[in-house]
């Protein structure tokens, strides 16, 4: 793991999204949001998002959602091409990006504006991700 790693956030799991996520391989060991002070990753079974903090625009709380909107593999937004990586059907954290990026598919096709994770804890999650909170060119880690 990189030593400048800030914080790992498991994802709440509701019973019915622990069932339904199962075949997908949308597991509490194989999901995460890993917040170093460079990168922002978010793995969700066989899918991951990485970026770079500095590329993070915004963030805000939302939920509640439809089970059946949610439950199961990653899912892409018709509405704007958000991506959506949802294990509860109560509450997540939008996070979205100046520069679109790839998660969805493995070729990097299709970029997403924004990411929805459901992690345990949405607030602290907000407020490590907040422009106060990240750490400038001349703070990183070497």
């Amino acid at each position: 793991m990189d030593s400048d790693v800030v914080e790992i956030f498991p994802f709440r799991f509701s019973r019915a999204h622990r069932l339904l996520g199962l075949p997908f391989g949308i597991t509490p060991p194989t999901t995460w949001v890993r917040v170093s002070n460079s990168e922002f990753t978010v793995r969700f079974g066989p899918w991951c998002l990485r970026t770079e903090r500095s590329n993070i625009t915004g963030t805000s709380v939302t939920g509640p959602y439809w089970l059946l909107t949610t439950a199961g593999p990653a899912r892409l937004s018709v509405t704007d091409g958000g991506l959506t990586c949802a294990t509860n059907a109560d509450r997540g954290l939008c996070v979205r990006f100046a520069e679109p990026m790839p998660g969805i598919d493995w070729l990097g096709l299709v970029r997403h504006p924004a990411v929805t994770v459901t992690v345990a804890d949405c607030d602290r999650l907000a407020a490590l991700l907040a422009p106060s909170n990240r750490p400038s060119d001349d703070t990183r880690s070497e």
